[in-house]
């Protein structure tokens, strides 16, 4: 059977919510993307992640015509709670920085964006197989796949790899070229979905003698709730009761008091690490989000960190197109890793603040209690806080 060969200006690997985002950012400048995604669009819809969203990406979530349901259903958060010691300090948002953070999970960010490409009948190829980058070193790279047996070539002119830590993108780029940083940490997240209401209004954030937890939600009818664990952990020995036991246990008294439990309708162990590459550019190819880096999720981070870069290659694409002006896409990498490694140290921050560590003894647990008494007593150290988890300004 014959290749089939199509063209488009900009191909992006990848259909989840950074990919999505480019997409229909380019869409409404004119620019023409084929967005190709290994899995279906129910496995897409089916991830569960977080989803407390930056203002920065609200207002680029507006800029791309899908904010209606976001402002609708949307929670706005004006702070968020620090547990510890049997008592439960509020971090003001609001009053230390003058903005707030949208709870609205990543499964309605995603969906969305699938639907506003859906309504303007943009082709995105699902189930896209053995893809293959080529010529990203030149000026006509081509992007093969397979699709119901059929082999496909795309030419195109860029390529924005948005397709996850393990995706074919960041792979393509010589070993000679990139450089890689990482942590990986001592333990895990067992999380739990379920249909009740959240313990409270806004986010809780527990360090405990047993670990951290963090009472989270996706909307004032579900919660989504996370201990640590050790990263040996099996899903079945934590049945719904053991895991609300020790949730409880790890909440200050009012928390636990109010808790109300029911039936997990998903439970899964998440490891945590950082991770970066340096450059997130090489070529034609640009990475986006978690092709270059991952953050532990204690910051709230992941996905404002992916739209920040969506931000700055739409605006460069759409620079080179609109104006032939290359400045914007040249200066990619820079820029993004600029916010990306002041992301990555706070999200480290809250991590190491939050988490017990099997190896840090005595010493490293009276500073920890240090800090934290620090955190809540500073209007200083509080509004640092504050500023890094609304999220920093964006350079002009």
């Amino acid at each position: 059977m014959s290749e089939l060969i199509t063209r488009t200006q900009v191909a992006i690997i990848g259909g989840g919510p950074a990919g999505l985002l480019l997409g229909q950012l380019l869409h409404r400048a004119g620019i023409d993307a084929v967005i190709l995604e290994r899995q279906s669009a129910d496995h897409v819809l089916s991830r569960i992640r977080a989803g407390v969203l930056e203002p920065g990406t609200v207002e680029l979530l507006d800029q791309a015509g899908v904010g209606a349901r976001l402002h609708a259903e949307g929670l706005s958060h004006s702070g968020f709670e620090l547990a510890f010691d049997g008592m439960s300090h509020r971090i003001d948002l609001q009053a230390l920085t003058g903005q707030h953070v949208t709870v609205y999970g990543q499964t309605e960010v995603t969906r969305d964006l699938m639907d506003a490409r859906s309504r303007a009948g943009l082709p995105t190829v699902y189930l896209a197989s053995d893809v293959r980058l080529e010529g990203i070193e030149s000026d006509s790279p081509i992007v093969r796949y397979v699709r119901d047996g059929q082999s496909h070539a795309l030419r195109c002119d860029y390529v924005a790899g948005c397709d996850g830590f393990h995706g074919v993108s960041r792979a393509s780029i010589p070993a000679s070229v990139l450089r890689s940083f990482e942590r990986v940490y001592p333990f895990g997240w067992l999380g739990v979905l379920c249909d009740t209401p959240p313990v409270s209004h806004e986010l809780i954030y527990a360090n405990h003698p047993r670990g951290f937890a963090l009472c989270s939600m996706r909307s004032v009818t579900r919660s989504r709730y996370y201990v640590q664990c050790d990263l040996d952990e099996k899903l079945e020995d934590w049945p719904d009761e053991r895991f609300f036991d020790e949730l409880r246990s790890r909440l200050d008294p009012r928390a636990a008091a109010t808790l109300i439990t029911g039936p997990s309708i998903e439970k899964s162990i998440a490891p945590l690490r950082s991770f970066v590459c340096e450059p997130m550019r090489h070529g034609a190819l640009f990475l986006a989000g978690d092709a270059a880096h991952i953050v532990p999720p204690t910051g709230a981070k992941g996905l404002n960190l992916a739209a920040a870069d969506i931000r700055l290659l739409a605006r460069g694409l759409i620079e080179r197109y609109r104006h032939g002006s290359t400045t914007g896409i040249d200066d990619y990498s820079r820029r993004c890793l600029e916010r990306v490694w002041k992301a990555v140290r706070f999200s480290w921050w809250m991590t190491t603040l939050m988490h017990r560590f099997p190896d840090s003894g005595g010493f490293g647990q009276r500073v920890q209690e240090a800090e934290l008494s620090y955190l809540v007593s500073s209007a200083a150290a509080s509004g640092a806080l504050a500023e890094n988890y609304v999220g920093l300004p964006f350079e002009d």
